[in-house]
């Protein structure tokens, strides 16, 4: 299950780089740098892989990754739909955490930006408190000539360090970096995340994995701390929190088009993953919502 290492194109004209996605595919496979990745999702939806983190992300989220983290972010199916109208919009700026000298980031006046860069070795989730202002920073990073550019990283830290925040992957996980097949992870991921609506057996996923059934529960499990079924549940799971907030079907055909037989088994596994019930995670959000409108 090894993920890809990615070399990034810094070179002496860039100290650090900024970049655009506007295409979904950019990076769709598990994969890892050295490099720090501070993610801003302008536009997409879609379920991220962070270390052992399975969580949805979507329009406005916001994500730093620390080095040698293996992430994964895969667009939903309708970016990749002929005459689709969903829209990637996606800004990523890539850094060294010593790219401005070793003694920079310890001086004192950067305690901010230490705290949130150590936090990234996990990966961090951020809901920036300034939505509008950190979209401009990021405009302007993407637009900007090379004089300002370090500011605006100062700058776009700076915010994340002040805003909410979570952890995403577990203080267990530690990847095995030993040689292995790269693609494995992918295949499962792929496979997985196209068919979780059916009952996806375990020689089934087995076959994709290439290993024996009684293998690929113990390399599986040995490599991501969780169970195939557990890291199933989290991906329906997912997709039904973004259901609930579309609003556009009940809860119980929600259950159904997330690949539960009985609404207990549903239920049960929601209030286990997120800690709340579906009913009363649909109206949270509905009323934050309302509020920010």
């Amino acid at each position: 299950m090894k993920p890809q290492l990615l070399k990034l194109n810094n070179n002496s004209v860039n100290s650090f780089s900024v970049r655009r996605d506007i295409v979904p595919s950019v990076n769709n496979r598990w994969h890892y740098h050295s490099e720090i990745e501070l993610i801003y999702f302008k536009n997409g939806n879609g379920t991220q892989f962070v270390g052992d983190s399975i969580k949805r992300f979507q329009s406005g989220d916001v994500v730093l990754v620390g080095p040698f983290l293996p992430h994964y972010w895969r667009f939903d199916d309708v970016y990749f739909k002929d005459e689709t109208k969903a829209v990637a919009d996606v800004r990523v700026i890539h850094f060294n955490e010593n790219f401005w000298g070793k003694d920079f980031i310890n001086l004192p006046e950067n305690k901010l930006i230490k705290s949130i860069i150590d936090c990234s070795k996990r990966g961090v989730s951020v809901k920036v408190n300034t939505p509008q202002d950190f979209g401009a920073v990021f405009d302007a990073l993407v637009s900007e000539g090379r004089s300002n550019k370090i500011i605006l990283l100062i700058e776009a830290l700076i915010i994340v360090g002040q805003s909410n925040y979570e952890q995403l992957s577990s203080i267990v996980f530690n990847h095995n970096f030993e040689d292995s097949d790269k693609d494995r992870i992918n295949a499962i991921y792929d496979y997985s995340l196209k068919n979780f609506k059916s009952q996806i057996r375990l020689e089934e996923i087995a076959e994709i994995a290439n290993i024996s059934p009684n293998s690929f529960c113990r390399y599986f499990k040995s490599k991501t701390k969780k169970t195939y079924t557990q890291f199933i549940n989290e991906i329906r799971i997912g997709n039904a929190c973004k259901l609930l907030i579309e609003d556009n079907i009940n809860i119980k055909q929600i259950c159904y088009e997330c690949g539960y037989n009985n609404f207990a088994s549903f239920h049960k596994f929601f209030k286990s993953i997120t800690g709340k019930s579906p009913l009363n995670y649909q109206k949270e959000f509905l009323a934050k919502n309302k509020q920010v409108n």
